[in-house]
């Protein structure tokens, strides 16, 4: 196998990465600072598509963790940009928040439930049976899935909660419609990342905690991987997937001096 670049650009996932249940993980301000100061390239991603980028620049300030607004790359910005470049100026039937509504109408799209284009599926807090019963009957008179992300589940402080994945599982039993997901593992968001940075997959590491999402896609896009052990994927977890991070780190803190 050929010798990797050295690193010059970072993407790391946010929630298990950098902060847990609103708390940062130890060494994270210290990784941030660092990329900052050298003037490195990077992005904070995440699937969740409920915040714009400026309500998560808020978020994580809150928390004594500096990023600037256009430091952040979400699903609900990879999905906007995708819709733009492939069907520009269309209209959607939206189930989501702030976070994704924003981004489509800020590429011009117009949000109705009369003929859309796109049924979009994102991250709520409130999913509601109405809602889900008229995306069902869109979808089933034409309109096209599209989905945030392909997350089942989704952490809290009081457990697991059930995310896009799983509401989406819900559209396509009822329509026989698989949607076409956006966010992590799918590569698209990685290279729009990437793209957005100015930053080449060979001298690119992607951080993330979860295996089937963060490591698989930092993987297919060709990207160094570094797995921490700080969220959703322990240790004992890892030989079930058929893939393996090119790196186990117990935390971001490992990765200080590499930044």
């Amino acid at each position: 196998m050929a010798e990797r670049k050295p690193i010059t650009s970072w993407l790391t996932d946010m929630d298990g990465v950098l902060m847990r249940e609103g708390v940062p993980v130890p060494g994270a301000d210290a990784f941030i600072s660092k990329l900052r100061e050298a003037d490195r390239p990077f992005l904070v991603l995440t699937n969740n598509s409920m915040y714009t980028a400026r309500d998560l620049h808020a978020r994580l300030n809150r928390i004594g963790l500096e990023v600037p607004v256009e430091n952040i790359w979400t699903s609900a910005l990879a999905t906007a940009k995708f819709l733009d470049k492939q069907h520009p100026r269309g209209s959607a039937y939206v189930i989501g928040e702030a976070g994704l509504t924003t981004a489509l109408h800020e590429v011009g799209y117009v949000m109705t439930d009369l003929s859309p284009d796109f049924v979009i599926l994102g991250e709520t807090r409130t999913y509601s049976f109405e809602a889900l019963t008229k995306a069902i009957r869109l979808i089933n008179n034409g309109a096209r899935f599209i989905a945030t992300n392909p997350d089942n589940t989704g952490p809290s402080p009081e457990g697991v909660l059930p995310a896009t994945g799983s509401v989406a599982a819900l559209i396509t039993k009822a329509t026989g419609k698989e949607p076409y997901f956006i966010g992590k593992p799918n590569p698209l968001m990685m290279r729009t990342a990437l793209n957005a940075i100015g930053a080449h997959s060979e001298s690119s590491a992607m951080i993330g905690d979860r295996m089937d999402t963060d490591v698989l896609a930092g993987l297919e896009a060709g990207m160094e991987t570094f797995l921490v052990l700080t969220g959703l994927t322990g240790k004992d977890d890892i030989p079930r997937f058929p893939y393996r991070p090119t790196h186990v780190v117990d935390s971001i803190a490992d990765l200080v001096d590499l930044a």
